[in-house]
């Protein structure tokens, strides 16, 4: 039996795929090994959203060539989809792209039976269809993702994503209802729905199908507990949105509200689609619908000409939004975006410093949210058992909760805690 080993670089929507195409692989009779071993198969889901992506996904590729010369490499994701035919020269197997995962073992039987190598790389257009990848095995036992949305129509100034996911493609809503219903009589109760731009989903249809029916249609599952959203856009956290969603009571009040910066000129050139205010007026929206709500996003300092008042505009908006986490990328030159030849490009020293005291801002705000939830209580999703025999479990606020004295309890179990004390990233807690 032929040995294939995964690594997956990059987002969540990339851990989906991964997933899907390990469990081709599993279907077809292949055994599944960890990475870090000897395997027959290399499996690279690739990232290019920043250089350190690209870097990583090379190095790795470079190694396995060194390391195992008689093992077949597949490269596919991201930086398969941009750089195409030139990854050839790393001497993977099969070049693969964002596309056709759903062939991943056909076409490395045939580059193998033919003894060549196959880049199986399409170009993306607005004819491309949403490829249904079906996942029903996850390795967390409680929280599965669902993959509901791909592509992104934004070309926002800095990224090169939609170059390489395409255009906005939507999940047919019976196909989310129908993974849903697997994914539940599998024994998960949270679902997690992810997307390349999740706010844009059934703007393709045109039928009049928003991202609220989607989540409604997994609402309305039986055995689904909690549904947990991917990133959003703050221009859909409108008042009725907010609202709507409110009314669903198995969405959980944990959003990832994008950010990038807290200036009005630094997301103009970004072109991001709002502006300071209504981001603050999305916050208000989604915690007047749901008062304690965990907000997280994602920041990127050192953009060309962020001047030092820009880059306070950031910090100021980090503070007052108050945020359980935050996750900081000093801007990183991608070839092909508009940004990457824009004036006013800041030197590396500066953006990590500038890096480095976000992220520690962002420990701050994440404490002072552990804080408000001292001596309050929560439900908590049972996931597992560490070492010491303490059950680690999460509330709808993705808090993290370890619990020392449980007995008798099962994962996916949700019990009543309170919330003792700050525990690192995490908080204690003891059964009510």
């Amino acid at each position: 039996m032929s040995t294939v080993a995964f690594h997956t670089l990059g987002c969540k929507v990339n851990q989906y795929d991964t997933q899907a195409m390990l469990e081709l692989f599993r279907a077809a009779g292949y055994a599944i090994v960890p990475f870090h071993g000897q395997a027959d198969i290399y499996v690279i889901n690739t990232c290019t959203v920043t250089g350190t992506g690209d870097k990583k996904s090379m190095q790795l590729t470079r190694r396995l060539r060194r390391e195992h010369p008689e093992s077949h490499i597949i490269l596919c994701g991201c930086l398969a989809q941009r750089k195409g035919e030139e990854l050839l020269e790393t001497g993977a197997r099969l070049i693969l792209g964002t596309q056709r995962r759903g062939e991943v073992v056909t076409l490395l039987e045939q580059a193998v039976r033919e003894d060549r190598q196959i880049c199986a790389v399409d170009a993306l257009t607005t004819a491309t269809p949403f490829e249904t990848l079906t996942i029903t095995d996850q390795a967390e036992h409680t929280r599965a993702t669902l993959k509901i949305q791909e592509g992104c129509n934004n070309h926002c100034t800095y990224c090169i994503i939609p170059s390489v996911r395409g255009p906005i493609r939507s999940r047919p809503l019976a196909d989310i209802a129908a993974e849903a219903r697997r994914l539940a009589q599998a024994g998960f109760r949270e679902l997690v729905l992810t997307g390349i731009h999740l706010s844009s989903y059934g703007k393709d249809l045109h039928d009049g199908t928003t991202l609220l029916d989607a989540i409604q249609a997994v609402q309305d599952v039986p055995g689904v507990k909690r549904i947990r959203l991917g990133s959003l856009e703050p221009t859909i956290a409108t008042a009725e949105f907010s609202s709507r969603l409110a009314r669903m009571d198995k969405v959980c009040p944990q959003f990832h509200l994008a950010l990038q910066s807290g200036s009005d000129t630094v997301l103009a050139r970004m072109a991001r689609r709002y502006n300071a205010r209504m981001y603050l007026d999305a916050v208000d929206n989604l915690r007047a619908a749901f008062p304690h709500a965990a907000f997280t996003t994602d920041v990127l300092t050192g953009f060309p000409g962020e001047t030092e008042e820009e880059y306070q505009e950031t910090r100021r908006m980090i503070e007052k939004v108050g945020y359980a986490k935050i996750h900081v990328f000093p801007y990183s030159q991608r070839e092909g975006t508009k940004a990457a030849v824009m004036p006013g490009q800041l030197p590396n020293a500066l953006k990590d410093q500038r890096a480095r005291e976000l992220i520690a801002l962002g420990e701050t705000t994440a404490r002072s949210y552990q804080e408000s939830w001292l001596g309050r209580t929560a439900p908590v999703l049972l996931e597992e058992q560490d070492e010491a025999g303490n059950w680690l479990g999460y509330t709808p606020e993705y808090i993290q909760v370890t619990l020392p004295d449980c007995p008798a309890r099962r994962s996916g179990a949700v019990v009543t805690a309170r919330l003792t004390a700050i525990d690192g990233e995490g908080m204690k807690g003891e059964l009510v």
